[in-house]
């Protein structure tokens, strides 16, 4: 398989402080990302000033006023960051990334070249979104949080329309509840996307822990994304459902470790660290009691005792009746020069 492009989603968790997202810029590099991705939107294009924050918003935001507006104005990403962030991204040698979630974000986004572009959950039945982002012929990541699989088809279609190729989309399984039950999880969902729509598959976490990403990995997830942050205890609506930088290391390492661990051609054979195990480990063909040359071998004794550098088990039934050619005492092994 190829290599897992991991994600790391700091997403609004800068908290609208340039510091913190130089700090988890680097704190992703470290940790092993591939990518640091932030989020893209003016909060007058995508909410409106009546609308309540999601209920896990209100659980992990102190303040009480329910404004998602509000909330969001203060997570802004500043155009005038992007340039400085990116150039800090590159020193740090990782990929920076955001994802819009508006028109005109998606129009700025364009402009900075960036590798692929992320579309979340939240806009997969945007049609307007959609289209916009089908103009541009780049490469895309579809999350597809709350989705039923006849949304995903049409969002395909729509992005497919003037020329991309499902080859270049991939579709990321997502629950949207932060954090994710695991009951809710259904990582087989995964699966069936592949199957059904034909194309690439990744997994977007928001369960706690690491253990469901490592799972997609092993399923054939091709992209990771995983909320981070550099202290869950801060304020703001993803920081309770995302993992520390520590966290977010050990992840990677164990995205890496089940890589080379499925990476096999799937011919079962002794592996090169193993065969040298052989002999130690296995059993060969022992006499059971002191025999004298010139008497018949008995089924009684024969003895199958560690090493394994002699006659194989599995070819007992061959010595029985045949002759010493000399003497052996109990527990000597057996070879074929000792038989006639």
């Amino acid at each position: 398989m190829s290599r897992v492009l991991v994600i790391a989603e700091a997403g609004v968790n800068h908290n609208g402080d340039y510091n913190t997202a130089r700090k988890l810029i680097k704190a992703a590099s470290e940790s092993g990302a591939d990518v640091v991705k932030f989020q893209s939107f003016r909060t007058e294009k995508i909410v409106s000033r009546s609308a309540k924050k999601a209920n896990y918003q209100s659980n992990n935001c102190d303040s009480d006023d329910n404004s998602q507006f509000t909330m969001l104005k203060k997570l802004e990403l500043p155009v005038e960051w992007y340039k400085d962030l990116i150039q800090y991204a590159e020193e740090c040698k990782i990929a920076f990334q955001s994802t819009a979630f508006d028109l005109e974000s998606i129009d700025f986004l364009n402009g900075l070249n960036l590798n692929f572009f992320k579309i979340p959950s939240g806009e997969i039945t945007n049609k307007p979104f959609l289209q916009e982002i089908s103009k541009l012929n780049r490469p895309v990541v579809l999350s597809t949080g709350m989705s039923y699989m006849k949304e995903i088809s049409d969002a395909l279609t729509i992005l497919t329309s003037r020329g991309l190729s499902r080859d270049d989309v991939t579709v990321l399984h997502c629950n949207t509840e932060y954090p994710t039950p695991m009951n809710d999880v259904n990582l087989k969902a995964m699966l069936n996307i592949r199957d059904q729509m034909k194309v690439k598959i990744g997994y977007s976490d928001h369960t706690l822990g690491i253990e469901v990403p490592i799972a997609a990995v092993a399923l054939g997830a091709s992209i990771i994304e995983k909320h981070f942050t550099l202290d869950r205890n801060m304020e703001g609506p993803d920081h309770a459902a995302s993992l520390e930088p520590r966290e977010l290391k050990q992840m990677i390492i164990s995205i890496r470790n089940i890589e080379m661990a499925i990476s096999g051609n799937g011919e079962k054979k002794p592996s090169p660290s193993e065969e040298k195990n052989l002999k130690s480990v296995r059993k060969s063909l022992h006499v059971a009691r002191d025999i004298k040359k010139g008497e018949n071998i008995r089924v009684n004794d024969l003895i199958s005792l560690r090493p394994g550098t002699g006659i194989s088990p599995m070819e007992i039934d061959k010595l029985i009746g045949m002759k010493l050619k000399e003497n052996l005492s109990k527990y000597d092994i057996i070879n074929w020069k000792n038989l006639e």
